[in-house]
């Protein structure tokens, strides 16, 4: 602890970080906190071990979202940040396709659904912003198809486990549409000319061909797609959660920074983190030369 004592002593010495504005999850933690016991119609959810498991389960629609999945979607993703116990997503698919993108009959008005026992959300639902602002490593588990505003989820991933057989595919332009959200989430991953090249032509990938465009970060047969993401996941959840926290928060953070500002803006995360009981229980376990026990604060 003299370490850490040492450090904060320090801090005073540099300036504070600047103050970014980010729109806060549409719902608040006294909304989700229940989340785990509430009746879902299109989504699995389970939770284990610290990794929160959100399954879409509308395979005869091929887990098009539809409002009520959206909905369900978001309140779910709203949990896993409010709750500081999951330090982990896992987003996988039940049926033949992993997500068809939005439901568009659906968004017509032409469903006769129930409305979904989910509370009314207290901010517009934009499926690439939610996952901007979890700030817990996520994982798609893809066993299928990947098609239009599907790519908001895997793009807002950091770990994308593809079948060789799932292809990936923008058809919007075929519709008469664009896939503008999508595109702001390719623009994180590869560089522009690339990024709308895939939103105009319409082409569709393989998972090789994904991977290469950085869209997918593993390719695991079948049977094995399942232990591969396992095994992603039991190394996320060996590491700090507040280290990993705080590093996806300045992330995002830095976007919205000028390039001269950043280091200054970084040092003063590090000053910040220092702080933490994660980050001193880890350099004592260091000094100790044992296995920290990490709290998540």
């Amino acid at each position: 602890m003299r370490f850490i004592n040492k450090v904060k002593n320090y801090l005073h010495l540099f300036p504070k970080p600047p103050i970014l504005y980010f729109r806060p999850m549409i719902y608040s933690p006294h909304l989700t906190q229940n989340a785990l016991a509430e009746t879902y119609q299109h989504l699995l959810v389970s939770f284990d071990n610290h990794v929160l498991t959100l399954t879409l389960n509308r395979p005869e629609k091929k887990n098009a979202m539809n409002p009520v999945l959206m909905r369900e979607l978001a309140f779910a993703l709203s949990y896993a940040r409010n709750e500081k116990e999951v330090w982990a997503v896992v987003i996988k698919a039940n049926g033949d396709t992993f997500c068809a993108g939005a439901d568009l009959k659906s968004f017509a008005g032409n469903t006769e659904e129930s409305v979904s026992s989910i509370p009314e959300p207290e901010g517009e639902m934009l499926v690439g912003e939610l996952f901007n602002l979890i700030h817990k490593p996520c994982i798609a588990q893809v066993q299928g198809n990947v098609l239009a505003g599907a790519f908001l989820i895997i793009c807002g991933c950091q770990f994308v486990v593809s079948v060789p057989s799932a292809t990936y595919n923008l058809p919007e332009v075929k519709r008469g549409l664009f896939p503008f959200q999508v595109l702001a989430s390719l623009l994180k991953l590869m560089p522009e000319r690339q990024a709308v090249n895939l939103c105009i032509s319409g082409v569709t990938l393989s998972a090789s061909e994904a991977k290469d465009a950085g869209i997918v970060t593993h390719i695991a047969d079948a049977d094995k797609l399942e232990e591969t993401v396992q095994k992603i996941v039991s190394g996320i959840v060996k590491l700090s959660p507040t280290a990993i926290r705080k590093g996806l928060e300045a992330a995002d953070e830095l976007r919205a920074i000028g390039l001269p500002q950043q280091h200054s803006f970084l040092k003063n995360k590090l000053n910040d983190i220092v702080t933490t009981k994660d980050a001193a229980e880890g350099i004592m376990a260091f000094i100790e030369k044992r296995e920290p026990n990490w709290t998540g604060e």
